[in-house]
């Protein structure tokens, strides 16, 4: 006796088929990792910055920018890249879709005041982090407007004078305010990163839920993705911890 064709039946079961096949590949992209490349450069003058540590925040292994400013990872979406170099301000990005990253980074000494000492028969200027006598020959500006000067102001024993308020709306004073606010952000951060860069508490969570360094490593890029709606901003170190614990509790059994 022939069994009989139930079409109804057949067409779920591939409809379920062709779900699954859809859900699994989400998955693999989600925790697939993918390259990640782009350029970093100077924020003033957009040069190429050669031998910029670019890192993952859950690896130790580095790599750095070639002559052009170049650089190449195998990252994670929603993993962290910590950008740094000597004598510029430190980057934090959270990795997206978008896979070329043109990163500026601003010269912690452009941030300072311009600013000019006069004690004959010397003179300097402060200008870029970097300070530089004046050619004595150069003709003295009309204007003083955003001039900081010490030394002899009319007075035979010398003096101090500020000439004119720096603009509220120079390049130097926008930096300055945007560096003031990427602080403040980190700061609003500061248990996060006490909990996540800590050694110790690594350690201890790794031990407690039995995880491998792999592991580890997957969970604390599933954990960014889960909250990147608030970035953590103002928790407390005690609320990431007692987080993220129990966000391993729950996650470990799906990545073995």
């Amino acid at each position: 006796m022939k069994a009989r064709f139930n079409a109804s039946l057949y067409l779920r079961e591939v409809k379920y088929f062709l779900l699954f096949l859809l859900l699994f590949f989400l998955v693999l992209d989600v925790r697939a990792q993918i390259s990640y490349s782009g350029n970093v450069v100077d924020a003033l003058d957009k040069k190429y910055l050669e031998g910029v540590s670019v890192q993952i925040s859950t690896s130790s292994e580095p790599v750095l920018t070639n002559s052009r400013g170049y650089f190449n990872v195998q990252a994670t979406r929603g993993d962290t890249l910590v950008i740094s170099y000597l004598g510029f301000l430190e980057q934090r990005i959270p990795l997206t879709q978008e896979r070329f990253l043109f990163i500026e980074l601003q010269d912690k000494a452009r941030l300072l005041p311009t600013f000019e000492i006069r004690s004959e028969p010397y003179a300097f200027r402060f200008l870029n982090g970097k300070l530089v006598p004046i050619d004595p020959n150069e003709p003295e500006s009309l204007s003083r407007k955003g001039q900081i000067t010490a030394g002899p102001t009319g007075s035979p024993t010398g003096g101090f004078a500020i000439y004119g308020p720096i603009s509220y709306f120079s390049k130097k004073a926008r930096n300055g305010r945007e560096y003031a606010k990427k602080q403040a952000w980190h700061a609003r951060r500061e248990g996060y990163y006490e909990v996540v860069e800590s050694d110790s508490i690594r350690r201890n969570l790794m031990i407690k839920h039995q995880l491998e360094r792999t592991e580890w490593d997957q969970i604390i890029i599933n954990y960014n993705q889960r909250n990147q709606s608030h970035e953590f901003l103002d928790w407390s170190k005690d609320r990431v911890y007692a987080s993220l614990d129990q966000f391993i509790d729950r996650e470990k059994r799906w990545i073995r």
